[in-house]
């Protein structure tokens, strides 16, 4: 499998496994899980029409991507149906559901727990330790990459500003 870069983990060099993700080019298919009524699936198809934010977290269950989706779920509010709004970890769909009941999150989180396909096909995969690294990723309506940040230490948050202004562009 092709590296896809370099990242640090509690400032210990990681390797990224995939495909690089390029901005302007088209957003590879995915197919993602959540929990509601059972388990469905989301597809980048589902997306397009609409510009998306897809932010990627190793697990909701830790301080940081707990910070980084109720602080994009808080500042994409404004944006109401105009954009889509994702949260993609490996964390099961169910612990996803439990997680945004609890912190009142709105944003729809989708989970790559079960082919990992999506971290591959997007190089955000962590070799060494199987989970996604902190990304986020701006897709136009019709499903091109607009914007990425794929943070250089994971325990670290993205750039919001930045991400949200590449958003707002596109609505």
């Amino acid at each position: 499998m092709g590296r896809s870069g370099v990242i640090t983990f509690k400032g210990n060099p990681m390797t990224l496994e995939g495909s690089d993700l390029v901005v302007g080019a088209t957003a590879p298919s995915f197919s993602l899980h959540y929990a509601e009524n059972g388990i469905q699936t989301l597809t980048l198809d589902d997306l397009k029409g609409k510009p998306s934010i897809i932010s990627v977290v190793p697990s909701l269950d830790t301080p940081t991507c707990a910070t980084q989706t109720k602080r994009f779920n808080e500042e994409l509010g404004s944006l109401g149906d105009k954009i889509n709004a994702v949260t993609v970890s490996r964390d099961l769909p169910f612990a996803q559901a439990r997680f945004c009941g609890a912190e009142n999150v709105k944003m729809r989180t989708a989970s790559d727990y079960q082919t990992h396909a999506f971290g591959t096909d997007y190089g955000l995969t962590i070799e060494e330790l199987k989970l996604l690294t902190r990304a986020v990723i701006v897709l136009d309506a019709d499903g091109k990459v607009a914007y990425k940040e794929v943070v250089a230490e994971v325990t670290q948050e993205p750039d919001y500003s930045a991400a949200m202004a590449a958003l707002r562009m596109l609505v």
